[in-house]
């Protein structure tokens, strides 16, 4: 029941300083995170250079950016403030500033009860001190010790954090490889030392695919890296997504399932419009922005994914090669000794002629080409059948992995290309002179286990797909006379891979004599 109001007044929301603490803690409950924010934020103050000094007792971290001063200051310590996603540029570099909580000087409290904030700009240089058990037992008081101090003559602007009563130790190769990941160490005019060694970006060896994909809330781009060698110890496996040139977490959106190949993929994505979570450990992955952002993801995978199978081709293509070369040496000898299999056209005869065996190109008389009789006659032919003669046949597209190879009788042959045509595809199949044969196939990723096998396989599908190009009436036809290809090419000797017959001599080759 709705009734009105007798009086009207306020009640204050108070907030328990060490909530405060515990929320910093907890935000940045790994010690390196501090590192990170500190970095980060003398990245937005557009400092040059950031040195990280690690001693036994502190940790001090100090920049040539622009400082604070008194405003600043107070800036700086206003809890959540979100002024740098109001002014999201720097002014002197006008770089996409990374802080947008304003909470990120708490991670301090991550490893340390105790930390002072030395900055200069102009003529303003101050000290602030925040020590966590002056801060839980200062009753009502909100208020931090500032301290100010002369300005030295020639003295540049910046700021020092220094922290004290370490309760965490930080090893400087975990801190430099946090920065590596964490910081936009690539940005130009900008270099991070730790311990006076400068941190540089690690350079993994291996393929390099940039790519640039564009979406309604912005752009996504980078650099995938299919690494030389399996798990480089350089780099944790996986792809860096960055936002503003921090990485926030690192995935394989699924690719993990492709097994050892998996274990090359790594770089970075980078994508300045992802909502991130307060702690920067993750994204809002509700939002529009994640999904469009997926979105372009499979299609680099879908690229990515290409090139992997690229690699493995490469790899396996000697072997492929060595099979399809060994069969048609055998097709090939099995044909010389049966011309009448042959297509129609592949070995054109004549009473004279260069070649070898039986196989030769007719030889026209001087003076005239072959297929020219004399005059008028040779030229008299119909338009169309020296269209068709020139007709070039269907070559289908072929990706970089193929392999391909030609049986040359004089000046003409057959074709045959071994490439990816999908395990749902046929195993061969012929267009004009040439034969293609589907490494994708199941029963050709079995047979090509074994060496033998493999060449064998290869031969038999060459074999069958002459049989077709040389017409039958039956397929009773084209059997055998595959079989009698077969027999010819694999069966008739019993030398070695090319079908030449081993020396039966026993001695040595080249020791003739002895």
């Amino acid at each position: 029941m709705n009734q009105d109001p007798i009086s009207r007044t306020t009640i204050p929301v108070r907030v328990d300083r060490s909530h405060l603490i515990t929320i910093g803690r907890r935000l940045y409950s790994q010690s390196l995170e501090l590192i990170r924010e500190l970095v980060n934020n003398s990245y937005d103050a557009d400092a040059t250079e950031v040195r990280i000094t690690i001693g036994e007792d502190g940790i001090e971290v100090a920049d040539n950016g622009s400082g604070m001063d008194l405003e600043g200051l107070q800036q700086y310590f206003n809890i959540g403030s979100q002024e740098k996603l109001y002014r999201d540029v720097s002014p002197k570099f006008h770089r996409q500033r990374i802080g947008q909580f304003g909470i990120g000087k708490f991670a301090g409290l991550s490893a340390a009860d105790r930390f002072e904030v030395w900055t200069k700009r102009g003529d303003f240089s101050a000290r602030v001190v925040f020590d966590r058990k002056d801060w839980e037992e200062g009753g009502d008081e909100w208020a931090l010790p500032l301290e100010t101090f002369p300005v030295h003559p020639g003295r540049p602007d910046g700021t020092r954090v220094v922290l004290s009563q370490v309760t965490k130790k930080l090893d400087p190769f975990k801190v430099e490889r946090k920065v590596i990941e964490s910081v936009p160490i690539k940005a130009p005019s900008f270099a991070v030392y730790v311990n006076d060694s400068r941190v540089r970006a690690v350079r993994v060896p291996g393929r390099k695919l940039p790519f640039l994909e564009g979406t309604e809330f912005g752009l996504v781009h980078g650099e995938i890296i299919l690494a030389s060698l399996p798990r480089p110890e350089v780099e944790e496996v996986g792809i860096e997504i960055k936002v503003k040139g921090v990485t926030v977490r690192r995935d394989l959106f699924g690719m993990e399932r492709w097994g050892r190949a998996a274990e090359r993929i790594m770089g970075e994505i980078h994508a300045d419009f992802l909502p991130v979570t307060s702690d920067r450990s993750g994204f809002i992955t509700d939002s529009p922005q994640y999904a469009a952002f997926l979105e372009a993801v499979e299609r680099i995978k879908s690229e990515i994914r290409v090139q992997i199978d690229h690699l493995r081709d490469k790899k396996e293509n000697r072997k492929v090669s060595r099979a399809l070369r060994e069969a048609m040496e055998r097709v090939e000898q099995a044909l010389l000794k049966n011309l009448d299999l042959c297509p129609r056209g592949m070995i054109p005869m004549g009473e004279a002629g260069e070649g070898f065996g039986d196989a030769a190109l007719t030889k026209a008389p001087s003076g005239k080409k072959a297929g020219e009789e004399g005059g008028e006659k040779g030229r008299g032919k119909d338009k169309k059948t020296r269209k068709k003669r020139t007709e070039r046949p269907h070559v289908r597209k072929l990706t970089p992995s193929a392999v391909v190879r030609k049986v040359k009788m004089g000046q003409v042959g057959v074709t045959c290309c071994i490439d990816h045509y999908s395990p749902e595809g046929p195993e061969c199949f012929s267009e004009s002179s040439v034969i293609y044969l589907n490494r994708d196939h199941p029963l050709y990723k079995r047979e090509s286990t074994d060496r033998q096998r493999h060449m064998m396989h290869v031969g038999r599908l060459i074999t069958q797909e002459l049989a077709m190009m040389k017409g039958a009436d039956s397929a009773r036809d084209a059997f055998e006379r595959q079989s009698l290809l077969l027999r010819d090419a694999f069966a008739a000797e019993e030398g070695g891979t090319t079908g030449k017959k081993k020396k039966k001599s026993g001695k040595p080759e080249g020791k003739k004599g002895e």
